[in-house]
């Protein structure tokens, strides 16, 4: 028991700690209409991370961090001067499509003569949560505090660009300046995940619990409520299943986001919404 303790208390702490910044921004992801955002701005990172290997650096190198951190903001500022609001000829859907397969490609590419390449493909996609540190654990939470600060402070701005209207905004290139620094903050975000969890896991944990938010809950903070109840759920089940079963730990707690969010779904035929008006 105290060896399972030893072995599954780093993943349970990053588990239970980092997710939450996720939840809140996949409220606003959800909101936007840019499902695989973050899937596309995870691979550009990958692709930072593949250059870097590329050009000699190891794989526990820092430079790693700010060579996918450098790729990340690239793709932020592409999401944000490609945002054509409601009307617009091409769906900004259909560039992070493009922006995805092309930096997953790319990164192949560049992997496909190393002899770690298909282990560091492998790792992006999945992580690796047994083998996180207290440092990474503890650097990352005072990052995503800082992040969560800053949106607490402007929240009536972003919440503005994600719920509200473009017209909150006053001319373009101030919407602009606040979509980047949305996307850049997001970036970091992920960039920071990615390094902990693998590109699965970011998804998971942004994506589901702010479904299962916006089936059971009709404000924003009930979704947050009901988001970070779901991940910590979920994060629990998954670890648990994952030392008792011997399984993969981050496709555990994926697969048990899904398991939670078809509960969810079930659970809202049955109950009205919280916070929903009589």
């Amino acid at each position: 028991m105290h060896e399972a303790f030893e072995i599954m208390l780093r993943p349970l702490v990053a588990c239970l700690v980092l997710p939450g910044i996720l939840v809140y921004y996949g409220l606003h992801i959800v909101r936007r209409g840019v499902i695989f955002v973050d899937l596309a701005l995870a691979q550009v990172a990958t692709l930072g991370t593949c250059v870097c290997l590329v050009l000699g650096h190891e794989p526990d190198d820092p430079h790693n961090y700010f060579w996918s951190l450098g790729f990340t903001l690239a793709g932020a500022i592409i999401f944000t001067f490609t945002r054509q609001g409601r009307g617009g000829r091409v769906p900004q859907e259909a560039i992070i499509g493009i922006v995805y397969v092309v930096a997953a490609a790319a990164g192949i590419l560049l992997l496909s003569h190393s002899p770690h390449g298909k282990e560091e493909l492998q790792k992006t996609l999945v992580g690796d949560l047994l083998t996180v540190s207290w440092m990474e654990i503890w650097r990352t939470a005072v990052l995503f505090l800082l992040i969560g600060i800053v949106h607490f402070i402007f929240r009536r701005r972003f919440i503005a660009l994600s719920f509200g209207t473009d017209q909150s905004f006053g001319t373009l290139w101030a919407q602009r300046w606040w979509d980047f620094l949305f996307y850049a903050l997001f970036g970091l975000v992920v960039t920071s995940f990615v390094q902990v969890g693998g590109v699965l896991l970011v998804f998971s944990y942004l994506i589901v619990p702010a479904v299962c938010g916006n089936y059971l809950a009709a404000t924003l903070a009930g979704g947050m409520a009901v988001g970070w109840t779901v991940a910590t759920a979920a994060s629990v089940g998954g670890l648990y299943a994952s030392y008792q079963l011997d399984l993969p730990t981050g496709a555990a707690i994926v697969c048990a986001l899904g398991v939670a969010m078809v509960l969810g779904v079930i659970l809202s035929r049955f109950r009205r919404p919280l916070g929903a008006s009589q």
